[in-house]
């Protein structure tokens, strides 16, 4: 019997935000991809790699169709800035604002997660 492995796509800019929660969501097990920008991730969604949740560092002042289409299905997290004025896209499960640690984006993860069982 096998079991299933939560997946979770990290797309962000910042190469440390991206590698810092991929390694720790690693550590506890659950399969975490990264990606510089939503349209990578486009890929992974057409050959049929379904996120759990998705952890998204907010770059746009104006969400992108795409993003807005994903959190129709897909809780997200997204990293925004405290000072860019972004309209809050409808369906994100939980906005954190920079600066913020690695431990709370994996806190955020792994309660979606548990939310989502």
């Amino acid at each position: 019997m096998q079991t299933l492995v939560a997946v979770v796509f990290i797309i962000a800019g910042d190469w440390r935000l991206r590698a810092l929660v991929r390694a720790e969501l690693r550590e506890r097990g659950i399969e975490a991809l990264a990606f510089d920008a939503l349209e990578d991730a486009a890929g992974a969604l057409a050959r049929g790699i379904v996120p759990q949740v998705v952890v998204l560092e907010n770059l746009d002042p104006e969400p992108a169709a795409a993003l807005v289409r994903l959190a129709e299905r897909v809780p997200v997290i997204l990293v925004a800035s405290r000072t860019q004025t972004t309209a809050r896209p409808p369906g994100i499960a939980r906005v954190l604002y920079r600066p913020v640690r690695i431990a709370d984006v994996v806190a955020a993860v792994e309660e979606l997660l548990q939310q989502a069982r």
